[in-house]
């Protein structure tokens, strides 16, 4: 509530835009009239209402000004990653137990077959790489191959083959028809422990198959009930389990089990890969500081950001992108090659902003990038440039100028790493279900560790799970400057002012309708009413406010109410929406939208914390800020009171016992992945904690986490639990909120 809401001095913009006042109505029109706050027709200007941003967007980048500002921005963009892939807080990572067998030797490298389960029903399996003959304190190349054909297992045909000779991408007709081994065999050759491990669903690795790893595109119906879910299913992203997290989980876990090889050096360990094995390359880069020197090939850019399903995770890309990954590995060196892709614009989009950064940051020389006139690719000429890079930053002090030199490849049946003595694992439903329910199990074990206890274990509990929702939000309480407000109608009935504004969020490009109930003795308090029928909430089907709504009026306290996105003036057809936007991409995907855009959910929140921070920023100074929330607009309540702490004096909340958990259609309005990893509506009304709450849940207590973090933050007796009918709870709620 800017002073614009309190008083006159707004100017009504246009005349098409002013209410009809009550007078000339009956009262069923007044109740269809009153809220309007826009011409018939004319709908809000928010940003929001354009079509939401795919991975075909634009991503561009600027670094902050200040390092201060960069480790501020680093560690959340960090934990959003972290969020996005499941990572948040962080699996047990015990010791591994690796198969290694089957050694190949050649010349001068030699080649063996490892195996081992990263989680319960959740494989590694790849080839590794070593000099031949003895050897210690080795640097680590991990390579994660990318989107070819059997990966580990590919080979050019004799046409490829030949095509690439004729351009220049290969110099050999027999190592180079093999491009994704060549960099192993050259870096073993430089002294590398080099681990080639494989993709889900590809070569050796068949648990979670290609088909639905990466060509997902229907949902399963046996596949995706509340009881029984895999893979992209509401269920699975309700726990942020998902494609992306599970490869990077299983990169992160074959790093683990590499520093502990006996002939390693642990404090030199390099990344690299192409395409969607350059995805990987990054996030290892970026969530494990163990890695000292990156190099993803043809995935670093400004424009497109990865088209596969195992390369996007919702929240993943919300307000980032590839650059701002490459700068999180700073300081330490990342290096990018660019082809005749959607990295071709590398040099000059993303590439000078990243040698600011690392400039800013005294370490100019540790960033690179280069485009090579080829296809989609991580040949000969990229690969030059990467053995440059890992020579200098892994301190290979190989002599240079560095050359490939030929070599016979391994052949599938070489590389296998499955036979009669070690048979692959299950394939299938049931092995899915087993490693989605293993992580799930994993999950719920680590929040019932987090109950709070004591001011410490309160704090712990708001740190992972306030900080997993904070991501899930995706934004904190605005500032005084991001508030606007324009007044559009005034109508005074007896002692109650109705002001119809448009309130924005200038900073977003972002505006609500709103109506204020003003006393003409206005105490100074504020209640934040919100209902899933927006503003129209405040009102009987009298057209007279409500009796609650009277009463909170009565004690001197403004009411405000307001259409969220997507209600009320929002809707140009006034029907309430059954599913949220989905971006144009046919395959039935979550994290293709909310990889980029965030979900409706949370954009609702939003508007509730403009709600707050216009009160906040009130000149005159608000006493008090009540939020009361009814149906699913008491979690959009609950959550922005979390993401508001200390700012909301009464929270009043009639959640009427919702579980996100009951969700199971993947396009439904309430879906918000990760809700259940962060412990669903009773993990989030813990984090009210100490806000005086009264609650509607359909139990006579309060769920036990919400009873223990209050009992944690010493204000167990502000916690007021209802139990009754819906209309009884909206008297019931006004009247605590008045006491």
């Amino acid at each position: 509530m800017s002073d614009h809401v309190l008083n006159r001095r707004s100017v009504l913009k246009a005349a098409s835009l002013a209410a009809v006042g009550w007078s000339s109505l009956s009262r069923k029109q007044a109740h269809a009239a009153l809220p309007k706050v826009f011409a018939e027709g004319a709908l809000p200007n928010d940003r929001r209402l354009q079509p939401p941003k795919d991975y075909d967007g634009h991503f561009p980048w600027q670094p902050p000004e200040s390092w201060e500002a960069w480790q501020d921005r680093a560690a959340y963009v960090r934990r959003q990653m972290q969020v996005a892939c499941g990572l948040w807080p962080m699996p047990a990572r015990p010791a591994i137990a690796a198969t290694v067998h089957g050694k190949v030797e050649r010349d001068d490298f030699t080649v063996e077959r490892v195996f081992f389960e990263s989680h319960p029903g959740l494989y590694v399996t790849g080839s590794l790489f070593r000099p031949k003959g003895e050897g210690k304190n080795r640097p680590i190349v991990l390579c994660p191959h990318g989107h070819w054909t059997n990966a580990r297992f590919y080979a050019h045909d004799a046409a490829k083959i030949k095509q690439e000779l004729e351009l220049g991408a290969e110099i050999f007709e027999q190592g180079g028809s093999t491009p994704i081994q060549a960099r192993c065999v050259q870096l073993a050759r430089m002294g590398c422990v080099v681990f080639l491990y494989d993709m889900l669903g590809y070569a050796d690795n068949q648990t979670l198959s290609y088909d639905l790893i990466h060509r997902f595109g229907k949902h399963r119906p046996e596949m995706n009930s509340a009881d029984h879910w895999g893979l992209f299913s509401a269920q699975s992203e309700l726990r942020l389990l998902n494609a992306l997290g599970l490869q990077t989980w299983n990169s992160m876990r074959a790093l683990d089990w590499l520093v502990t090889l006996p002939d390693v050096d642990p404090t030199r360990v390099g990344v690299t890969g192409a395409s969607g094995g350059g995805t990987q390359t990054f996030l290892l880069a970026c969530l494990d500081d163990r890695v000292t020197a990156a190099f993803p090939a043809v995935m670093v850019s400004t424009s497109m950001q990865g088209g596969c399903t195992c390369e996007n995770a919702s929240y993943l890309r919300v307000n980032t992108g590839n650059i701002e990954f490459a700068a999180l590995v700073a300081p330490r060196p990342i290096a990018m090659s660019a082809a005749q892709d959607w990295t071709k614009e590398l040099e000059t989009k993303g590439l000078p902003e990243l040698k600011t950064h690392f400039a800013r940051m005294g370490v100019p020389d540790n960033v690179a990038g280069k485009f090579f006139p080829f296809e989609h690719n991580f040949n000969h000429t990229s690969r030059m440039m990467m053995y440059d890079w890992f020579n200098k930053h892994l301190k290979l002090g190989v002599t240079e100028p560095l050359q490939e030199h030929d070599y016979v490849p391994l052949s599938e049946a070489e590389l296998t790493v499955w036979n009669s003595e070690y048979p692959a694992p299950p394939t299938g439903d049931e092995a899915e279900l087993k490693v989605l329910r293993a992580f799930d199990q994993e999950f719920q074990e680590q929040l019932a560790a987090l109950v709070p206890n004591d001011a410490a274990g309160l704090a712990e509990y708001r740190r992972v799970v306030g900080g997993g929702w904070d991501i899930l939000i995706g934004r904190d309480l605005p500032g005084p400057t991001a508030v606007g407000n324009d007044v559009v109608s005034e109508e005074t009935h007896g002692s109650i002012r109705h002001i119809s504004s448009r309130l924005q969020n200038v900073e977003q490009g972002e505006e609500i309708p709103t109506t204020l109930l003003l006393p003409s003795s206005w105490n100074g308090s504020v209640t934040i009413w919100l209902t899933d029928s927006g503003k129209a909430g405040l009102y009987g089907d009298d057209g007279q406010p409500l009796t609650a709504i009277q009463k909170i009026l009565a004690t001197g306290t403004a009411v405000v109410g307001a259409d969220l996105f997507q209600q009320g003036e929002f809707l140009a057809d006034g029907k309430p929406l059954t599913q949220w936007r989905a971006v144009g991409n046919p395959r039935e995907f979550v994290g293709y939208t909310f990889g980029f855009n965030h979900p409706l959910f949370s954009q609702r929140v939003h508007d509730v914390l403009l709600l707050i921070a216009a009160a906040k920023a009130h000149p005159a100074g608000v006493k008090a800020i009540q939020l009361a929330g009814f149906g699913h607009a008491a979690l959009y309540a609950a959550a922005a009171c979390a993401q508001a702490p200390g700012v909301v004096s009464k929270l009043a909340v009639a959640t009427d016992g919702y579980r996100f958990q009951s969700i199971t259609e993947w396009r439904d309005p309430m879906l918000l992945p990760g809700a259940v990893r962060y412990g669903d509506v009773p993990g989030l009304l813990a984090l009210a904690a100490p806000t005086p709450l009264w609650l509607a849940d359909g139990g006579e207590t309060a769920p036990g986490v919400v009873v223990s973090a209050y009992q944690a933050s010493q204000s167990a007796d502000q916690i007021h639990s209802h139990v009754g009918s819906a209309d009884a709870a909206i008297t019931a709620a006004a009247e605590w909120l008045i006491a």
